[in-house]
């Protein structure tokens, strides 16, 4: 994924900067996430159908 994209920054990462800040940038064929730490590091691609069930995959194996 280009350096171009709009990348946003997770809700979750908290205010200002954050210290464990994840990404997002949508594209019409597929999603990216990145460590906003390391943006120049490696990027997880997604086909958009992929997305959805990635982040409920997270959420299962969250601790609660």
């Amino acid at each position: 994924m280009s350096m171009s994209c709009n990348w946003r920054k997770s809700s979750y990462s908290g205010e200002g900067d954050g210290n464990e800040c994840v990404e997002i940038a949508n594209a019409p064929t597929h999603v990216a996430v990145r460590d906003s730490k390391t943006p120049a590091r490696a990027t997880l691609t997604f086909p958009p159908e992929a997305f959805a069930p990635f982040l409920e995959g997270l959420k299962a194996g969250a601790p609660r």
